[in-house]
Protein backbone atom coordinates (compact mmCIF):
# COMPACT_ATOMS: atom_id res chain seq x y z
CA UNK A 1 0.00 0.00 0.00
CA UNK A 2 1.35 3.43 -0.94
CA UNK A 3 2.02 5.97 1.79
CA UNK A 4 -0.21 9.02 2.06
CA UNK A 5 0.94 12.45 0.90
CA UNK A 6 -1.02 14.92 3.01
CA UNK A 7 -1.06 18.30 1.25
CA UNK A 8 -1.71 21.67 2.85
CA UNK A 9 -2.58 24.54 0.50
CA UNK A 10 -1.82 27.86 2.20
CA UNK A 11 1.94 27.95 2.55
CA UNK A 12 3.03 24.98 0.42
CA UNK A 13 0.94 25.57 -2.72
CA UNK A 14 -0.11 29.17 -2.05
CA UNK A 15 2.92 31.11 -0.74
CA UNK A 16 0.67 33.72 0.84
CA UNK A 17 3.51 35.56 2.59
CA UNK A 18 4.82 36.59 -0.84
CA UNK A 19 1.60 38.58 -1.30
CA UNK A 20 2.28 40.43 1.95
CA UNK A 21 5.68 41.27 0.45
CA UNK A 22 3.83 42.49 -2.68
CA UNK A 23 5.54 40.05 -5.01
CA UNK A 24 4.54 37.08 -7.11
CA UNK A 25 7.23 34.39 -7.25
CA UNK A 26 8.39 33.13 -10.64
CA UNK A 27 6.01 30.52 -12.13
CA UNK A 28 3.01 31.55 -10.04
CA UNK A 29 -0.23 33.11 -11.20
CA UNK A 30 -2.57 35.13 -9.00
CA UNK A 31 -6.16 33.93 -8.73
CA UNK A 32 -9.18 35.42 -6.95
CA UNK A 33 -11.35 32.94 -5.05
CA UNK A 34 -14.44 32.95 -2.84
CA UNK A 35 -14.56 29.66 -0.93
CA UNK A 36 -17.38 29.14 1.56
CA UNK A 37 -16.89 31.45 4.51
CA UNK A 38 -14.98 34.04 2.48
CA UNK A 39 -17.95 36.33 2.03
CA UNK A 40 -16.49 39.59 3.26
CA UNK A 41 -14.35 42.09 1.42
CA UNK A 42 -12.60 41.40 -1.85
CA UNK A 43 -12.07 37.89 -3.18
CA UNK A 44 -9.23 35.93 -1.60
CA UNK A 45 -5.97 36.27 -3.56
CA UNK A 46 -4.31 32.89 -4.08
CA UNK A 47 -0.97 32.23 -5.79
CA UNK A 48 -0.66 28.91 -7.61
CA UNK A 49 2.05 27.38 -9.75
CA UNK A 50 0.87 24.87 -12.39
CA UNK A 51 4.26 23.11 -12.16
CA UNK A 52 3.19 21.95 -8.70
CA UNK A 53 0.26 20.09 -10.20
CA UNK A 54 2.54 18.23 -12.59
CA UNK A 55 4.99 17.45 -9.80
CA UNK A 56 2.22 16.17 -7.52
CA UNK A 57 0.84 13.99 -10.32
CA UNK A 58 4.33 12.55 -10.79
CA UNK A 59 4.34 11.67 -7.08
CA UNK A 60 0.93 9.99 -7.36
CA UNK A 61 2.70 6.81 -8.51
CA UNK A 62 4.46 6.71 -5.16
CA UNK A 63 1.76 8.17 -2.88
CA UNK A 64 -1.96 8.43 -2.36
CA UNK A 65 -2.53 12.19 -2.56
CA UNK A 66 -4.85 13.69 0.09
CA UNK A 67 -5.78 17.30 0.85
CA UNK A 68 -4.85 18.21 4.45
CA UNK A 69 -6.10 21.78 4.37
CA UNK A 70 -8.75 24.01 5.87
CA UNK A 71 -10.10 24.25 2.31
CA UNK A 72 -11.28 20.64 2.82
CA UNK A 73 -13.48 19.51 -0.11
CA UNK A 74 -13.35 22.98 -1.66
CA UNK A 75 -9.74 22.27 -2.58
CA UNK A 76 -11.19 20.12 -5.36
CA UNK A 77 -13.26 23.08 -6.61
CA UNK A 78 -10.91 26.03 -6.22
CA UNK A 79 -7.34 24.66 -6.21
CA UNK A 80 -7.13 21.29 -7.95
CA UNK A 81 -8.49 22.48 -11.33
CA UNK A 82 -5.89 25.28 -11.52
CA UNK A 83 -3.16 22.71 -10.92
CA UNK A 84 -4.54 20.05 -13.24
CA UNK A 85 -5.26 17.67 -10.36
CA UNK A 86 -8.16 15.23 -10.29
CA UNK A 87 -10.49 15.35 -7.28
CA UNK A 88 -8.59 14.12 -4.23
CA UNK A 89 -9.80 12.77 -0.90
CA UNK A 90 -9.51 15.25 1.95
CA UNK A 91 -9.33 15.28 5.72
CA UNK A 92 -12.67 16.45 7.07
CA UNK A 93 -11.36 18.02 10.28
CA UNK A 94 -13.57 17.24 13.30
CA UNK A 95 -12.63 20.69 14.67
CA UNK A 96 -10.49 23.48 13.27
CA UNK A 97 -8.14 25.83 15.06
CA UNK A 98 -8.85 24.33 18.47
CA UNK A 99 -6.69 23.00 21.25
CA UNK A 100 -4.15 20.30 20.56
CA UNK A 101 -2.15 17.88 22.69
CA UNK A 102 1.16 18.98 24.17
CA UNK A 103 1.42 22.26 22.28
CA UNK A 104 1.17 20.69 18.83
CA UNK A 105 -0.42 22.29 15.80
CA UNK A 106 -4.20 21.76 15.80
CA UNK A 107 -4.03 19.57 12.65
CA UNK A 108 -1.44 17.15 14.00
CA UNK A 109 -3.69 14.85 16.03
CA UNK A 110 -6.17 14.62 13.14
CA UNK A 111 -3.42 13.87 10.61
CA UNK A 112 -2.33 10.91 12.74
CA UNK A 113 -5.94 9.74 13.14
CA UNK A 114 -6.55 10.02 9.40
CA UNK A 115 -3.41 8.05 8.57
CA UNK A 116 -4.62 5.27 10.90
CA UNK A 117 -1.23 3.60 11.06
CA UNK A 118 -0.28 4.08 7.41
CA UNK A 119 3.04 5.68 6.54
CA UNK A 120 2.63 9.31 5.50
CA UNK A 121 4.42 12.41 4.37
CA UNK A 122 2.85 15.71 5.37
CA UNK A 123 3.67 19.08 3.80
CA UNK A 124 2.58 22.14 5.78
CA UNK A 125 3.95 25.52 6.83
CA UNK A 126 2.87 25.10 10.47
CA UNK A 127 4.80 21.92 11.38
CA UNK A 128 7.10 22.33 14.40
CA UNK A 129 9.50 20.19 16.40
CA UNK A 130 6.68 19.66 18.93
CA UNK A 131 4.62 18.03 16.18
CA UNK A 132 7.54 15.79 15.21
CA UNK A 133 8.11 14.74 18.82
CA UNK A 134 4.42 14.10 19.50
CA UNK A 135 3.96 12.04 16.33
CA UNK A 136 7.11 10.06 17.13
CA UNK A 137 5.70 9.27 20.56
CA UNK A 138 2.46 7.91 19.10
CA UNK A 139 4.07 4.77 17.72
CA UNK A 140 3.07 6.01 14.28
CA UNK A 141 4.26 4.28 11.13
CA UNK A 142 7.04 5.87 9.09
CA UNK A 143 6.51 9.60 8.63
CA UNK A 144 8.04 12.54 6.86
CA UNK A 145 6.96 15.93 8.16
CA UNK A 146 8.15 18.51 5.66
CA UNK A 147 7.91 22.15 6.74
CA UNK A 148 7.41 24.46 3.77
CA UNK A 149 8.33 28.14 3.90
CA UNK A 150 5.13 30.18 3.23
CA UNK A 151 7.23 32.87 1.53
CA UNK A 152 8.36 30.51 -1.23
CA UNK A 153 5.96 27.55 -1.29
CA UNK A 154 7.09 24.16 -2.52
CA UNK A 155 10.45 24.13 -4.25
CA UNK A 156 11.93 21.52 -6.62
CA UNK A 157 14.10 20.22 -3.75
CA UNK A 158 10.93 19.52 -1.72
CA UNK A 159 9.55 17.32 -4.50
CA UNK A 160 12.92 15.54 -4.69
CA UNK A 161 12.79 14.95 -0.92
CA UNK A 162 9.27 13.53 -1.17
CA UNK A 163 10.22 11.21 -4.04
CA UNK A 164 13.39 10.02 -2.28
CA UNK A 165 11.51 9.34 0.96
CA UNK A 166 8.84 7.30 -0.82
CA UNK A 167 11.45 5.41 -2.83
CA UNK A 168 13.54 4.72 0.26
CA UNK A 169 10.72 3.07 2.15
CA UNK A 170 11.16 -0.68 1.66
CA UNK A 171 11.56 -0.34 -2.08
CA UNK A 172 8.86 2.33 -2.35
CA UNK A 173 5.98 0.25 -1.00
Amino acid sequence: MKPLLLIDIDGPLNPYVALADRRIPHGYARHRMRPVGWDYGPALPVLLNPDHGRALLALAGRYELVWATTWKDEANVWIGPHLGLPPLPYIDWPAMHGGAPQGTYWKTQYVVEYAAGRPFAWIDDEITEQDRAWISGQGTAETLLLWIDPRTGLLPADFETLAAWADGRSGGE
